[in-house]
């Protein structure tokens, strides 16, 4: 019923004004605003992600978006450099740089935007 339906994620914030100076100044993002309420992050290979204002949100304990790049060690020098912090979990070795090189995954690192929703690098 569904298999032909372009199909898209969203997330909440708190503060889309604080929300879209983080993806698009900070990551480099192409943001679009929809209305007061509403951003579209606009990611490569034609995928969009709604943002949207929920003032009472309380971030997911998981990754909700995961940016797959061809050289982590790279993707999270650059961000530091923007002013990204890298998060250390535990359960998972990870080096200096907050990366993960687990031996049955990809390597990995995760941050978290303004609102403490987790976000990652991965290499593939």
């Amino acid at each position: 019923m569904l298999a032909e339906s372009k199909a898209f994620s969203g997330f909440a914030v708190p503060d889309l004004r604080v929300a879209r100076a983080f993806y698009e100044g900070t990551l480099g993002l192409r943001v679009e605003e929809q209305g007061d309420e509403l951003l579209t992050l606009h990611l490569a290979g034609d995928r969009d992600v709604l943002v949207y204002s929920k003032p009472d949100h309380v971030p997911a304990t998981y990754t909700i978006l995961n940016f797959p790049v061809d050289d982590v060690d790279a993707a999270v020098s650059g961000l530091q450099e923007r002013g990204v912090t890298f998060e250390r979990y535990s359960g998972f070795e990870q080096d200096q740089k907050g990366i993960s090189r687990a031996p049955d995954g990809p390597a990995i690192a995760w941050f978290t935007d303004p609102a403490g929703n987790i976000l990652s690098v991965l290499e593939i």
